[in-house]
């Protein structure tokens, strides 16, 4: 057996040779032919993105290089490293890791930004303060969430659809707040409305809906015309609250859906 010395002689005879053995094109992703970034393995041997694999398995619970089915793997939900393979990477490539690292930082902090490009979700009226349940079930809302989970905005813009333009000029952006992960990939979104904002231009990112977007304040009043909206906030309340507490389908329905009518804000403006 060998002594420690000898061992420590040994690596540093093997490092070289590890790095003169490989080179960047036997360490890419079949799938973005990019240098791995947070490798994992799949359970049938073949390694991808983190990312890549997430977005095969948006579409189809099938391996993407030899189709055996990974729906066990999607039910588990867990994408551990490959903790050689990093390794390796570190010990071979520093410098291109680096790089690559600092790629990816640069695209989660293109997707932080809350104006310009942000997602837009197509599907209902949302409003600031009231609870947004989701179902996210097709591929394109589920990237665009995980998205929004990673670069840590947990945030995207809600909008109704429009004829002729895709979606309204008007819409409120929802926080996440918590995701259940399906067995299947779909997941239950449970949003909140935060702030009410205009569309400016819209575009797309890898099949969603984008916009840049102005987030809306309201109009301050002073004197008879903040009496006037003091009567009229108190008059709607009044009629909002008669409308829950009627017990018919269809207001046991709104609270199941939105929950109880919140309580009145001191500063109506």
């Amino acid at each position: 057996p060998l002594d420690n010395k000898e061992e420590t002689a040994a690596a540093k005879c093997t490092q070289p040779c590890l790095g003169e053995s490989l080179s960047i094109s036997d360490l890419e992703c079949s799938l973005c032919i990019r240098m791995f970034f947070e490798p994992v393995t799949t359970p049938c041997g073949h390694t991808f993105c983190k990312e890549c694999l997430e977005r095969c398995l948006d579409h189809r619970p099938n391996c993407p290089l030899c189709k055996q089915s990974l729906r066990e793997y999607l039910k588990a939900g867990r994408y551990s490293p490959t903790v050689l393979l990093q390794d390796i990477l570190l010990a071979t490539f520093p410098t291109q890791l680096a790089e690559r690292r600092e790629l990816h930082r640069a695209e989660m902090a293109e997707l932080s930004n809350l104006t310009k490009n942000i997602p837009i979700f197509v599907c209902t009226m949302s409003f600031p303060g009231i609870p947004c349940p989701l179902h996210v079930f097709e591929p394109r809302y589920r990237l665009m969430i995980r998205r929004c989970q990673e670069s840590g905005t947990r945030r995207f813009g809600m909008c109704i659809y429009e004829n002729g333009k895709s979606f309204a000029d008007y819409g409120c952006m929802l926080e996440i707040r918590q995701v259940e992960l399906l067995a299947d990939g779909r997941s239950l979104v449970d949003t909140i409305g935060r702030q009410r904002f205009r569309v400016l231009s819209r575009g797309h990112r890898d099949g969603y809906h984008t916009a840049d977007i102005e987030f809306l304040e309201d109009k301050k009043v002073s004197g008879e015309e903040l009496q006037e909206l003091q009567c009229l906030h108190e008059s709607t309340y009044r009629l909002a609250q008669r409308f829950c507490e009627h017990g018919d389908l269809t207001s046991r329905h709104i609270l199941m859906q939105h929950g109880p009518l919140p309580e009145k804000e001191e500063d109506i403006q």
